[in-house]
């Protein structure tokens, strides 16, 4: 007779996965590559420009997702929001009261749709228009 798992098993949720985001040098601002540490056996984040170089927090570094439903708002990553080369305004994110995001113009301009603003929190990632 097969037992049954134990409680506290059967109640955890399936992990959740971890975002991919993009990462910026410290020093120069361009972005950080992925790079093997050969000497300690690790990857890092590494600048192509001035030889930073950071930990990695995870081993993922790319993820295909095949079911992701694409929206009004494809292409636009919570990632911009840390990119130092995009303008900043002062504006009151709904989702969480930042007073600070970034903005940019859509790039998925139509004959119908015309040009959009969005804008991006710099807390939490939200994306709104």
């Amino acid at each position: 007779m097969a037992s049954s798992p134990p409680e506290n098993e059967a109640e955890k949720a399936p992990e959740q996965p971890k975002n991919i985001t993009f990462r910026f040098c410290r020093e120069c601002s361009n972005m950080l590559y992925p790079r093997e540490n050969p000497g300690e056996n690790t990857l890092d984040f590494a600048c192509r420009t001035c030889n930073f170089s950071e930990p990695a927090s995870t081993s993922c570094v790319f993820r295909n997702e095949l079911r992701n439903t694409v929206g009004e708002t494809a292409g636009i990553t919570q990632d911009v929001a840390q990119d130092p080369t995009l303008p900043r305004i002062n504006k009151t994110c709904p989702a969480c009261s930042e007073p600070e995001a970034v903005f940019f113009q859509s790039q998925q301009r139509t004959a119908e749709t015309g040009m959009k603003l969005y804008y991006v929190c710099v807390a939490c990632g939200n994306v709104w228009q």
